[in-house]
C-alpha cells in the first residue's frame, strides 16, 4: 500500500479540518504519506472523485461519508484490484454495520482499514424499468422499505439517528401493498400481493434485525424476501420471525436465494437502493457480481462474511476527539 485516497462528503462533517487532521495522523503512524483528499459535490457524489484518485495512483480508496458516498465509490472500484476502505460518516452506514466495522469513530475505522486485511464481497446490480444499471452493496427493495426511507423525517434522523427510520416505518406500514410477480432465477415464479420485496447482499436491517439470516456477503447469491403479512396476525408472525432471526419462512414471509431475480409490480411502486429512494418503478431486474469488490476488514473478521450478528457495527474503544459527524 503506497498511495491512500479519501473521498469525503463534506456535508456529513461538522469539523472537516479536525477529521482530516486525525486521519492524517493515523496514516503517519502506519508509515504512509498524507492521504490524497478529494471532496464530493452535490453534482458528483463520489464516482468522478474515485476515478481521479485512481488516475493519481491510489491503491486504496476510502469512502468517508454515508451510504450514498460508499455506493458511488464502490461502483467505480468494483471489478478492479483497488480495495475500498470504509470510514462511516452517515446515519445508517449499512455496509459498515453488516461487516461489523467501527461506525462512530473515523480515526479508529482508518486504523482498521490500514491494519486489517482484504476480502472480496459480492455486488448487486439493479436495473429499474430498463434504465441504466446501478450497483448496491447491501439491499435494494420495492414497497414498504422504500416508503419507510422516503417518509423518514430528516430532522428526526439528525436528532436520533437510525431510530428515526422506525417512525418512518410506522407511517408507511398501513397500506394495501401491491401485486407482484417475482421471477427467481433457477427457481419458482412467485405471484403475491406483497407489502415489500427486498433483495439483499446482506440480511441485516437497522437495529440488529435479521430479515434474511442466511445472507452472506461473499456467497455469490442474492437473498430475496417477499414480505406479505395479512392482518394483525400476519404482522405479528412476520415481526416475530425477524426479531428472533428465525430461518423458517411462512406464508407471510417467503425467502429465496438466487444469482438473479426480476420483480414486476402491477403499478409503479416506491423503490430504494441501499436506503436511498430511487422513485417509483414497475420492474426491477437484479443480478449479482460475485466477489467483485475488494474491501478492507479487521484481521479477525469472520469467514464466510455473514451479515453482522448485531447489525449495529462496532462502537469505538476510545472517546471521539475530532468534530462530531452530522447525521443527515
Amino acid at each position: 500500500m503506497k498511495r491512500v485516497a479519501i473521498i469525503a462528503n463534506p456535508a456529513k462533517l461538522d469539523d472537516l479540518d479536525a477529521e482530516r487532521h486525525a486521519l492524517d495522523e493515523v496514516c503517519a503512524r502506519h508509515g504512509l504519506d498524507r492521504p490524497l483528499w478529494i471532496e464530493t459535490t452535490e453534482e458528483d457524489p463520489g464516482g468522478g472523485q474515485t476515478r481521479e484518485a485512481l488516475e493519481q495512483g491510489a491503491d486504496l480508496v476510502c469512502a468517508f461519508g454515508g451510504d450514498g458516498t460508499v455506493r458511488a465509490v464502490a461502483e467505480v472500484l468494483a471489478g478492479s484490484d483497488v480495495p475500498l476502505g470504509l470510514l462511516p460518516g452517515g446515519t445508517a452506514n449499512l455496509l459498515a454495520r453488516a461487516l461489523e466495522l467501527t461506525v462512530d469513530d473515523p480515526a479508529e475505522a482508518m486504523d482498521v482499514v490500514l491494519g486489517g486485511r482484504e476480502v472480496q464481497i459480492d455486488v448487486g446490480v439493479l436495473r429499474a424499468d430498463g434504465e441504466e444499471e446501478r450497483v448496491f452493496l447491501v439491499m435494494a427493495g420495492m414497497g414498504l422499505d422504500a416508503e419507510m426511507m422516503d417518509r423518514t423525517d430528516e430532522r428526526l434522523k439528525a436528532a436520533v439517528g437510525w431510530v428515526a427510520y422506525v417512525a418512518g416505518g410506522l407511517r408507511a406500514a398501513f397500506g394495501d401493498g401491491f401485486r407482484a410477480r417475482v421471477q427467481i432465477a433457477g427457481g419458482p415464479v412467485v405471484r403475491r400481493r406483497a407489502r415489500a420485496i427486498v433483495i439483499g447482499n446482506s440480511g441485516s436491517l437497522q437495529g440488529g434485525l435479521e430479515l434474511m439470516p442466511d445472507a452472506q456477503l461473499d456467497d455469490g447469491l442474492l437473498d430475496v424476501a417477499v414480505v406479505a403479512p395479512r392482518g394483525l396476525t400476519g404482522w405479528v408472525q412476520t415481526l416475530a420471525t425477524v426479531v428472533t432471526a428465525g430461518r423458517r419462512g411462512h406464508r407471510h414471509l417467503e425467502r429465496h436465494q438466487a444469482p438473479a431475480v426480476r420483480v414486476r409490480a402491477d403499478t409503479p411502486t416506491a423503490a430504494q437502493l441501499d436506503g436511498d429512494p430511487i422513485g417509483d418503478h414497475r420492474e426491477l431486474e437484479v443480478r449479482v457480481r460475485a466477489g467483485a469488490l475488494r474491501v478492507r476488514v479487521p484481521q479477525d473478521a469472520d469467514r464466510p462474511l455473514r451479515s453482522g450478528s448485531s447489525g449495529r457495527g462496532r462502537t469505538s474503544r476510545r472517546r471521539r476527539q475530532p468534530g462530531r459527524r452530522r447525521s443527515r
